[in-house]
């Protein structure tokens, strides 16, 4: 211990947000000074007040300031920082950054730069198993790219094949081809984002496994040629190839399955060094290997993490070990804590990931702010890992998860308890968030049961997403509320440009001194007129009439950044929305940005015919690609935004006419 407090005295920690905080508190509690970089857009972030010493290295976009290995590098010498800890993401598993490192006589928190290399490349990591006796899936993973040479490979594999970019990971450049007829489009779909994710849109085709269990095995490594693996998690259940709940152990792996999956991991490990350093040395450092498994337990490679797992702390939890710690004592040349015999599965762990999303919308990511955030009570079994606070902005230029939820209990069912118990406590407003998506899901008697695999949100739709019972006259209320405030704003700004701003009579709202005023609007709900009785209260409330039904409302418009939002209340239920939503509903006359991005590609132009559903464009946003269809069939008017520009959120994309209107 000594000699590790010796050599490492200040680690930069060349991330952000919660992992950024995670690796803080350890180093905290080690007494190893933490030094924090920034983007401009992070300036007040969490990690930012953290940290021992901050330095800001430039604009929001990643490839200016996270991914700028030369600033990042400066800062690590400014700090006389020792060591550099990448998190995961960003520069985690850049072969360029840790031979930098090396060079520059920086301690790099992670693996060999040969070992990010072999293993980053899925196509090297497939043969380099295969090579090592360790089961891997059919597929193809040669240097070929061509259109034809990929097509004809998916056509000898079978379908449904899976196109994975052979860099990185996260689900970025991922698609699944069913047919020969969607192949190309799914290619394209998975280099686009290969590119914009990894630099590289080289991809590898494998068969496509029907069902499987995402089941990973923690190893760690140091540099005395030890090796040890810290048990399964099991992160099956997902969307968009992303994880959103964890567990560790795997629920219903028997300890023979689990023995051999670990040993194959450690023998995977073992492999990467053997080839990449040319010796027997191992890992110096924590790594993941990934399986998928089938419905009879058995398992193949599908790839090597050589960094830490966002979902890391289920492990924790359920080895009593602080995996980052482990980390900067083998960085530092110290032998691994524990060896195989002394590492002891206990009890059961589950995280929660709660992101910025609407799961309602196919999951579409969101950014804004946390107007109101309170979590479940941190203690020894619940662990809230998180980069943000109450009155923090979730940024539209990375990714959208808040928090992770950690819990642990005896067993399974006890920990499902308590994931559900904790949910339930989480309470945050200002964006939506999939948390009733979580309690719904972690509910769910298959989930319970422990049958879980990675089609099982698709499979469960309908139970997971029951069709709710429409209450179209709060939303109309919301709608009238909306249009009330609105020309109330207006009003009161032509008032203050006024000579007679102190009048009662100026305004034209409605509201009057000493009297309840009652007006009549009447909306446009699809093809139907609404009409809503509003009566002004005094003290600034309404009550409005549909019909036979009387609510309740008040509520403010309000800016955030560049979205206008309407705060109301319905008969007491308290929500937040855009305000865009309400105006907007059956006067859309073409698509719109759901969020902030980057147009990536324009596959239509003024003239041309369009069917709904039809690709328009698609843009980059919060580090994923969204294709935007049409809503409805038309001929395309205008398009007003070209590749690589920037449109804000609720822009309008692409205007066209009806096809009826054109005819005319």
């Amino acid at each position: 211990a000594l000699y590790f407090y010796h050599v490492l005295t200040a680690i930069l920690i060349a991330n952000r947000g919660e992992i950024a905080c995670r690796v803080m508190r350890t180093a905290k509690k080690m007494g190893v000074k933490s030094v924090a970089v920034y983007s401009e857009a992070d300036r007040n972030s969490m990690h930012v007040a953290m940290a021992d010493e901050a330095y800001c290295i430039g604009p929001a976009p990643s490839q200016q300031s996270y991914l700028a290995m030369e600033k990042i590098m400066q800062v690590a010498k400014v700090s006389a920082a020792q060591a550099i800890h990448p998190g995961y993401g960003f520069l985690s598993e850049n072969t360029e950054f840790a031979e930098l490192c090396k060079q520059e006589g920086i301690i790099f928190i992670g693996p060999p730069s040969s070992a990010i290399r072999d293993m980053g490349i899925k196509s090297t990591s497939k043969a380099i198993m295969s090579a090592a006796g360790v089961p891997v899936v059919e597929g193809y993973h040669g240097e070929d790219q061509s259109d034809e040479c990929l097509k004809e490979h998916a056509k000898r594999i079978g379908y449904p094949v899976m196109i994975k970019a052979v860099r990185g990971g996260g689900g970025k450049g991922m698609r699944i081809a069913h047919s020969e007829k969607e192949f190309l489009d799914q290619l394209e779909s998975a280099r686009r984002e290969a590119k914009k994710s990894f630099n590289d849109d080289a991809v590898l085709i494998e068969k496509f496994v029907d069902n499987p269990r995402h089941v990973e095995v923690q190893v760690f490594g140091d540099q005395h040629g030890n090796a040890v693996y810290l048990f399964e998690r099991d992160c099956s259940v997902q969307r968009r190839h992303q994880k959103i709940i964890e567990e560790a152990p795997g629920p219903g792996i028997n300890p023979e399955v689990r023995r051999r999956l670990g040993e194959a991991a450690v023998k995977a490990a073992k492999a990467v060094n053997y080839v990449g350093a040319g010796n027997a040395l191992l890992l110096n450092t924590s790594g993941t290997v990934e399986f998928i498994m089938d419905s009879k337990h058995n398992f193949y490679f599908m790839e090597m993490n050589t960094r830490l797992q966002v979902e890391h702390p289920v492990t924790e939890m359920i080895t009593g070990t602080d995996l980052v710690e482990w980390q900067l004592r083998v960085a530092a040349g110290e032998k691994i804590p524990l060896m195989q015999e002394d590492i002891v599965l206990q009890g059961h762990a589950f995280e929660a990931r709660i992101y910025a999303e609407d799961p309602n919308n196919n999951f579409m990511p969101g950014a804004g702010p946390l107007l109101h955030l309170t979590t479940p009570p941190p203690d020894s079994f619940t662990r809230i890992e998180t980069g943000v606070r109450q009155g923090d902005e979730v940024s539209v230029h990375y990714d959208p998860m808040i928090a992770k939820l950690v819990v642990w209990a005896e067993d399974r069912q006890a920990a499902l308890r308590k994931l559900r118990y904790s949910l339930h406590q989480y309470n945050i407003v200002g964006l939506s968030t999939n948390i009733d998506f979580l309690l719904s899901l972690s509910g769910h008697p298959q989930f319970e049961a422990g049958n879980v695999h990675t089609n099982f949100i698709p499979q469960h739709h309908d139970e997971l997403f029951p069709t709710k019972k429409a209450t179209p006259h709060e939303v109309m209320c919301q709608a009238a509320l909306g249009l009330i405030l609105k020309e109330k704003m207006l009003t009161d700004a032509f008032r203050d440009q006024s000579d007679d701003k102190f009048s009662p009579f100026a305004s034209s709202t409605g509201r009057r001194i000493n009297i309840c005023y009652t007006r009549k609007l009447s909306l446009l709900d699809g093809e139907n007129i609404v009409d809503v009785a509003v009566s002004y209260n005094q003290e600034g409330s309404y009550k409005m009439q549909i019909q036979d039904e009387t609510f309740l409302i008040s509520g403010e418009i309000f800016n955030e950044g560049d979205s206008v939002y309407l705060r109301s209340s319905v008969n007491g239920t308290v929500s937040h929305m855009s305000l865009f939503l309400f105006l907007s509903v059956g006067m859309q006359s073409g698509a719109v940005a759901p969020m902030t991005g980057t147009v990536e590609k324009v596959f239509v132009k003024a003239g041309d015919k369009v069917k709904i559903g039809d690709p328009l464009m698609v843009m980059i946003a919060m580090k994923m690609e969204h294709t935007i269809r049409a809503p409805k069939a038309g001929v395309i008017k205008k398009v007003n935004f070209q590749e690589g520009a920037q449109a804000n959120r609720h822009a309008p994309l692409v205007e066209f006419v009806d096809e009826e209107a054109e005819s005319k």
